[in-house]
This record gives structure tokens, C-alpha cells and sequence, in this order.
């Protein structure tokens, strides 16, 4: 039986969810978006690839109402970047006990940044039975990858990466999520001031749910989960990219004067209790004619190893690697339900329906480092959390 999809959000990141969901296997039944100029569009139209699916574009004002009624596998959420700006399908999703992925990049790891909406969405998918998840580009390039080339170390002394994107690939929200087109004055205003506080400011402010996070400070925080490091102390600074001459950006719809902010660089530093440092950089930008992609990991050590990918496919390998997840979210335990508590992602050649599996009832995930969401006592004393 096909796997059925909804679709959140049909902008430039949908186009490859979609059909790349179809490819495998997989059925799109209904796909919403806020913006006018989409609703009521054939999907094929998002695709561009010249079919008509008969499958159209809902005002996101119904999508709570859709997956309420109809049955519903999974819903790919593409929108925005930030928890703040895009936990209401999310809260929705756990509310209706539908399962979620999104590309969103504080998704990835919310629970050091938004703990309390974290712990809201978390609450209601346990209760209803269904799995959120978030993941993407950052789960095997900023993640996985990281982590099994650490298995291949002797001894980890500090890790340190770096990954640029050029952000016209992924629409207005992330551009301007990257202080593209400000001043140098604006962008220290609304971007870079913000880090100009203590760690006891920080902590407060991620408590109340009012800390924005750089997208690094989710993957360190992933990351030190996935090695078994404990976090003493992270800090994260963001430093503009200038432009040289005028910059046209077909996202922003303007030309970015020379002197103005193209984007940033943010660099988050995290210390742990077993002395491993984590220095990461991710620098989102709109790009001139000589840049492109790269990511660029080194594991200092015994031995150190670097890791260098050129021109990386961000858009299609984000994608891609959110589809693939579907069926290690469908079949996860009850709850948000981080990547780094699930296997290292893999190639699905074929549909993925194939890969999916009954999880029986009494199964029990307990193990000595188990992340478990505490509900339903277990005959060995300890909890279970799997999905009925």
C-alpha cells in the first residue's frame, strides 16, 4: 500500500519533496501553502515537470481540517527555518497524531534552543501517537557524517566545520533568516546584537522560547548528543558577508547595494564536559558569480582526518535525504523524535512502503544510554514508547 504524503508549504524546497516522494513509491493526496498566487494550482505546476496530478493547492487554512479526516502517513513540512515561525503545523500534526518531517533547521534539534515548544509538540504526538521529526542537508552532512567519520578516530581533541550555501536556493525566509540585503548598521541591529549577551542572558532567553538560534547551534547540540558529550558551555557570534559591487538576488527581488550584508557567517562554539570542543560555521549568502557550496569538516586527533565536499546539491541532497527518512519516521517511537536517536540514514532503492514494518506491542527499546520518552511501564521495569 502506497505511503500516503501531505505536502506543507509549496515553495522552491516542495518541487523535489514531491517528486522525489513519488518516485518512491509514494502518494502526494493533498498539499497546502498560504500564498495566493499558488492555491488552487495542480501540483504538476509546483513540479514543473509538465503533468497534471489532479491534486491541488489548498489554502493552508484547511490543512488542520485535511489531515484530520482523511488518512494520512506522513506530512513533509518545507517552510520555514525557525521553531517560532512554523510549530503550528507541528502543533497541529502531533494534535491530529499525524507523523511530521521538516526541513526546518532548528527542527533538527529544537530541544536545546525552544525546550519549551519543544516539549509541547513532544507532549501531544506521544498522547496521539505519532512521530515529528526534523531533518534534511544538516542530518548527514553536519550530522551522520561527522559521527561515523568520529567512530573511525582513536582519540577527538576538538571538531571543527564549516558549510556554505548560497540561500537564493531556498526562498525569502531563509535570506532574510541571514540578514541578506540589510545595512551593515541593520544587520547589527536585528542580527548580530542579539549574541552580544552573557550566558546567563542566553539561557533566559531559551527558556522563555526567544533565543534565535544559528542553524549550528542545533547541530552541535545533535552532535554532542550523537557522540555521548555533555554540554558545559556553547556561544554562537554571526559576522556579515559584504557585498563588493552591487548584487542582484532574485529571492529578495532587489539589487543588494555594495557595502550592504549578502548574508552571514555564524560560528558556534561548544565546550564539553569530556574536553572535546565543537567549532562550527555555517555561511549562508547570496552568492556572486565566483562562489558556490562547500563543506568542510576536520576531526582533530588521533588521527586528524578532513573531509572536504565540493559544490555540494544542498537543495536536492536536503530533499532527498528528508524522503529517505520517511519510513524510520513513520516506524519511530511516539513523540519528537530526533535523527541522532535513529540509524544512520540510507539509500532506498525502492518504494519506500517496502521498508516499513510492524512494531509489536510489547516491544521495548531499552538500553543503557535510552532517550526514551518516559510513558507505559515495561515488563523489565523500564519504559516503553512505541507506537501502536
Amino acid at each position: 500500500m502506497k505511503i500516503n504524503v501531505v505536502q506543507y508549504g509549496c515553495g522552491k524546497m516542495s518541487k523535489y519533496t514531491m517528486r522525489y516522494a513519488m518516485e518512491k513509491g509514494c502518494k502526494i493526496v493533498a498539499a497546502f501553502d498560504c500564498d495566493e498566487n499558488k492555491i488552487g494550482k495542480d501540483i504538476g505546476d509546483i513540479i514543473e515537470d509538465g503533468k497534471t496530478y489532479k491534486v491541488k493547492v489548498q489554502d493552508s487554512k484547511n490543512f488542520e481540517k485535511y489531515i484530520s479526516s482523511h488518512t494520512v502517513d506522513i506530512v513533509i513540512v518545507t517552510t520555514m527555518s525557525y521553531i517560532k515561525d512554523m510549530y503550528e503545523p507541528l502543533l497541529i500534526c502531533a494534535k491530529c497524531g499525524v507523523n511530521a518531517i521538516t526541513t526546518a533547521e532548528e527542527a533538527f534539534f529544537p530541544q536545546n534552543s525552544s525546550p519549551k515548544t519543544y516539549k509541547m509538540i513532544d507532549d501531544l504526538a506521544v498522547e496521539n501517537n505519532c512521530t515529528i521529526c526534523g531533518s534534511g542537508y544538516q542530518d548527514v552532512f553536519w550530522g551522520n557524517l561527522i559521527s561515523v567519520l568520529a567512530g573511525a578516530t582513536q582519540k577527538i581533541t576538538k571538531i571543527k566545520g564549516s558549510s556554505s550555501y548560497n540561500v537564493e536556493d531556498y526562498g525569502i525566509a531563509l535570506a532574510k533568516a541571514h540578514g541578506a540585503g540589510l545595512s551593515l548598521e541593520d544587520f547589527e541591529k536585528e542580527v548580530a546584537s542579539a549574541d552580544n549577551i552573557s550566558n546567563v542572558e542566553r539561557k533566559k532567553l531559551i527558556q522563555k522560547g526567544e533565543f534565535v538560534p544559528s542553524y549550528m547551534w542545533n547541530v552541535n547540540g545533535w552532535l554532542c548528543s550523537k557522540l555521548g558529550l555533555t554540554v558545559v558551555n556553547q556561544t554562537q557570534k554571526c559576522i556579515p558577508h559584504v557585498a563588493k559591487e552591487d548584487l542582484y538576488s532574485s529571492t529578495l527581488n532587489m539589487t543588494i547595494p555594495k557595502g550592504y550584508a549578502t548574508g552571514m557567517s555564524a560560528i558556534v562554539t561548544t565546550e564539553t564536559k569530556e574536553g572535546i570542543v565543537i567549532e562550527s560555521e555555517c555561511i549562508g549568502k547570496v552568492y556572486d558569480k565566483t562562489e558556490c557550496d562547500k563543506n568542510d569538516w576536520t576531526i582533530m586527533g588521533e588521527p586528524n582526518t578532513r573531509v572536504v565536499i565540493e559544490r555540494p546539491s544542498t537543495v536536492e541532497l536536503t530533499c532527498a535525504t528528508v524522503v529517505n527518512r520517511i519510513p524510520e519516521v513513520i516506524m519511530a517511537p511516539a513523540g519528537y523524535f530526533t535523527t541522532d536517536l535513529m540509524p544512520e540514514n540510507f539509500y532506498k532503492f525502492g518504494k519506500l512502503d517496502d521498508y516499513l514494518f510492524e512494531v509489536e506491542e510489547d516491544e521495548c527499546c531499552c538500553h543503557d544510554d535510552c532517550h526514551c520518552h518516559e510513558h507505559e511501564e515495561c515488563d523489565c521495569g523500564d519504559k516503553k514508547h512505541s507506537k501502536k
